[in-house]
This record gives structure tokens, sequence and C-alpha cells, in this order.
């Protein structure tokens, strides 16, 4: 759980680099590769991330952009791409705003309450769990593998 505004704000933004970074070593042509068929793919996957930081944002009490639930998989990660830098931008520009008071309070969530810090911290966590997921297919699409949290075999 965050306490400290600063803390999500550090947090996030390494998080998001990271995810920007496994996000555009995905190429449009292998957008579809999943473990097998019927699951999550890469697309999927990403734009799975963009939609739920935008609307994590909002109940968080951010003006982030958000897409409509049970939207369509852009057909290029380009799009994915730009609709996440702009939800990034907004974190970053929005969440400057809280205060360290603003992270112990409660928020209605998932149709319950929950203090603010902790939603952030599943936010944050629920990211780096879909993006780990995105490395594994990015190696088994024959993709470079970018090192977030380290260096990957392709960076040795």
């Amino acid at each position: 759980m965050y306490r400290k505004a600063e803390d999500f704000l550090a947090e996030w933004s390494a998080s998001a680099a990271g995810t920007l970074s496994v996000m555009k070593a995905i190429t449009d042509d292998k957008m579809h590769t999943a473990i097998v068929e019927g699951h999550n793919s890469l697309g999927w996957l990403a734009w799975h991330l963009v939609g739920t930081a935008g609307a994590f944002g909002q109940i968080a009490g951010l003006n982030t952009p958000a897409i409509e639930r049970g939207a369509k998989v852009p057909e290029r990660m380009g799009d994915i791409v730009e609709k996440y830098e702009a939800i990034n931008a907004a974190y970053n520009s929005e969440a400057k705003n809280f205060t360290d008071e603003m992270m112990t309070e409660e928020i209605n969530a998932f149709g319950g309450k929950m203090i603010r810090g902790k939603f952030l911290r599943m936010l944050v966590d629920h990211q780096t769990h879909h993006r780990g997921q995105m490395t594994v297919l990015l190696r088994q699409a024959g993709l470079p593998v970018p090192g977030v949290m380290g260096p990957t075999k392709e960076m040795q």
C-alpha cells in the first residue's frame, strides 16, 4: 500500500516505462501470439493493460482517458502504445495532485470501499503480472525481450 503520493508516482513511472518497452517490442504480425490458441494474446494483454490503467485511474479519482469496456483490440500495436502513452501522461500529470492524506482515504472500488493507496498498489501489481506474461510471449514469438527489471538474454 502506498502511504506517500510521491512513492506511488515514482513506482508508477518506472512500471509504466517498463510496460511501454514491452509493448513497443510487440510487432503487428505477432500481436496474436498466445501460449496456446484461445488464450490471451500479446495484443489482448497490451490492450487489457490500457483498459485497466484508464479505469483504475478514474476510480482512484484521476482524469485519465479510458477505453470502453469490451472495446475491440486494435489491429496495430502503434495504436495501443499511443493510447497507453496518453493514459501514462495523464497519470504523471494528474497524480501530482495527490497528497499523502489522499493515499489513506477510502474510495469506492469494485463494489466496496478500499484505501486509495492499496487500490493503486493493486494497479501496479496487476500491470507487473501481465507484463511478465507478455515477456514470456515475446520470447515465444521470437521477439527480443527488453530488460525491464534487469538484463535479459538478448542483452548479453
